[in-house]
């Protein structure tokens, strides 16, 4: 397999309702298959909620804004240049907790399907009390 080069403009960006996620790499866009990278924006006041990732590693780092960063029931506040990792199975969650947008880069290995794999874990206890 030969590398790649990856033009901000061609990013592949999904959506969602708490933000939006742009397509580094992962196995459709590069062929990679140990590694998916993708930027994300989070919302103000927005996050992605408690959810896990069962066969994977995560490193998540903040490239902009202030992030409330939950790894099991431990919460954090990251800023620019720090990082998070989670081990696979662990549940963990990330919210923009200013009035900007946050930006952050996660980095998953190995791939799983399409690049990643959520479980999500909001409505489940513990997790749906511990930001009240």
């Amino acid at each position: 397999m030969n590398g790649t080069f990856i033009h901000a403009a061609e990013t592949k960006r999904d959506a969602l309702d708490w933000g939006r996620l742009g397509w580094i790499s992962n196995p459709a866009g590069t062929g990679a298959a140990q590694l998916a990278i993708v930027e994300g924006t989070l919302f103000p006041g927005k996050g992605h909620d408690f959810h896990k990732h069962p066969k994977q590693e995560e490193v998540l780092v903040v490239l902009a804004g202030t992030i409330e960063q939950w790894i099991g029931e431990e919460k954090r506040l990251l800023g620019p240049g720090d990082a998070a990792f989670m081990p696979p199975g662990t549940v963990h969650a990330s919210f923009n907790i200013g009035k900007d947008e946050a930006k952050v880069l996660a980095i998953f290995g190995p791939c799983v399907g399409d690049g990643f794999e959520t479980v999500d874990m909001a409505s489940e206890a513990p997790w749906k009390d511990l930001r009240r």
